[in-house]
């Protein structure tokens, strides 16, 4: 007998499939509105559950307070649907993110992604845990729910699970996931055995289909820039034994993307394969410090 691929229903952040939406620019490199918008009606059509916008993948610490904030009332206005949205807020400054997520939360947004603070390293968890805590405590929204962002190798802060466990218990309704980008499928798995109802979301693609059949959440990926069709499809019966074949060709082409889209830089690789999806190649652009793949890069990828 088949398993069944319900939803969980037992998860207090969200579940399914969320793209680590690019951030497409003009000639002058600013956010563009617009193609954003479009960009994230295609995801949502394509399967994903939701937008997690200004991100690592997005780009989002390139972006000033207000490049982020017009960007989200923007792609809101355009019609793109607030619960849709998982905006990241987290930033250096915290008064800076208690001001991005009062932001989002004006806008009707009620799902955030949020970084700690990141500039000072080898801080400890209390440092950790007083720095969110003051945040949530300053915006004092019950609206509001968190899903914490666990990314060391770029942020240099961890968050440990044992400031997992002081966040659910002082914040128990606010603080409702984590997207584990890591790559550390170990620390995943252990944390969905550890904080039942905790949604627990893979940051890396491959590793949605695996942390899926551990009781995870689901991802918030870049490679669903690409390939949100088949993660919808592997997230949504991966439980469903009679699938299973197909399963496993739709996680396939999600490795095999995944590893195209890492042979040169990523996000620059991203781009350069928007570009050649959609005909335009304004999605080429990024925001220095980073920049697009050269010509040859390009190339190469268009081939390969």
């Amino acid at each position: 007998m088949s398993m069944t691929a319900e939803l969980p229903t037992t998860f207090k952040g969200p579940t399914g499939v969320f793209s680590a939406a690019l951030t497409p620019l003009t000639a002058e490199l600013m956010p563009d509105h617009a193609e954003f918008a479009a960009h994230a009606k295609w995801l949502l059509a394509e399967g994903c559950d939701g937008i997690a916008m200004l991100g690592t993948t997005g780009e989002a610490n390139s972006f000033s307070a207000e490049e982020r904030m017009a960007l989200l009332e923007a792609t809101v206005a355009a019609g793109v649907a607030p619960g849709a949205l998982l905006p990241g807020t987290g930033v250096a400054a915290f008064t800076e993110t208690v001001a991005l997520t009062k932001h989002a939360l004006s806008c009707g947004v009620t799902t955030v992604v949020m970084l700690p603070p990141f500039y000072y390293k080898g801080v400890s968890d209390d440092g950790v845990f007083a720095a969110y805590s003051e945040i949530l405590q300053r915006i004092g929204d019950s609206r509001l729910r968190v899903v914490l962002y666990h990314i060391p190798q770029m942020s240099a802060v961890p968050i440990s699970h044992a400031v997992i466990a002081r966040l659910i218990e002082a914040f128990p309704e606010t603080v409702v996931g984590i997207k584990d980008s890591s790559g550390d499928l170990a620390n995943m798995e252990a944390m969905v055995a550890k904080f039942p109802g905790f949604s627990v979301l893979a940051g890396a693609d491959p590793a949605m289909l695996p942390l899926r059949r551990k009781g995870g959440a689901g991802c918030i990926t870049a490679t669903s820039n690409l390939v949100a069709r088949d993660l919808a499809f592997v997230f949504r019966h991966a439980l469903d034994e009679a699938k299973n074949a197909e399963v496993d060709a739709a996680q396939a082409r999600v490795v095999a993307a995944r590893a195209k889209a890492s042979r040169f830089a990523q996000m620059a690789s991203l781009k350069a394969m928007t570009a050649q999806r959609t005909g335009n190649p304004a999605w080429m652009r990024l925001r220095p410090p980073l920049l697009p793949l050269t010509e040859a890069e390009a190339a190469a990828l268009a081939s390969a």
